[in-house]
């Protein structure tokens, strides 16, 4: 599988808003559903929100509805994640992984919400 780099992440105040990039390397990109997953200290990793292939139909956990939205734009193996509304239970490391992941993980990007 391809390699993954995320960026975009950073600290925020409670309210405000991010968005994330994912790059994808590979000619495969568009074959997979794809998905944002985070990590939270002392937590397991959980996926947030995964879009299908072509961005047809997409799914979020309870907490994110409403202020999160994934997107993705296969001609540029990428995946995003705009984020408002952010709250300090957001803060983790994020990470995209096709969904179910199989991918090696890239780093992550942090973000931390906090005043």
């Amino acid at each position: 599988q391809g390699q993954l780099v995320e960026s975009g992440g950073g600290l925020v105040q409670p309210g405000g808003s991010l968005r994330l990039s994912c790059a994808a390397s590979g000619n495969i990109f568009k074959l997979y559903s794809m998905g944002w997953y985070r990590q939270a200290a002392g937590k397991e990793r959980e996926l947030v929100v995964s879009i299908t292939p072509y961005g047809y139909s997409t799914n979020y956990v309870d907490s994110v509805k409403g202020r999160f939205t994934i997107s993705r734009d296969n001609a540029k193996n990428t995946v995003y994640l705009q984020m408002n509304s952010l709250k300090p239970e957001d803060t983790a490391v994020y990470y995209c992984n096709t969904n179910p992941s199989r991918s090696p993980w890239g780093q992550g990007t942090q973000v931390t919400v906090s005043s």
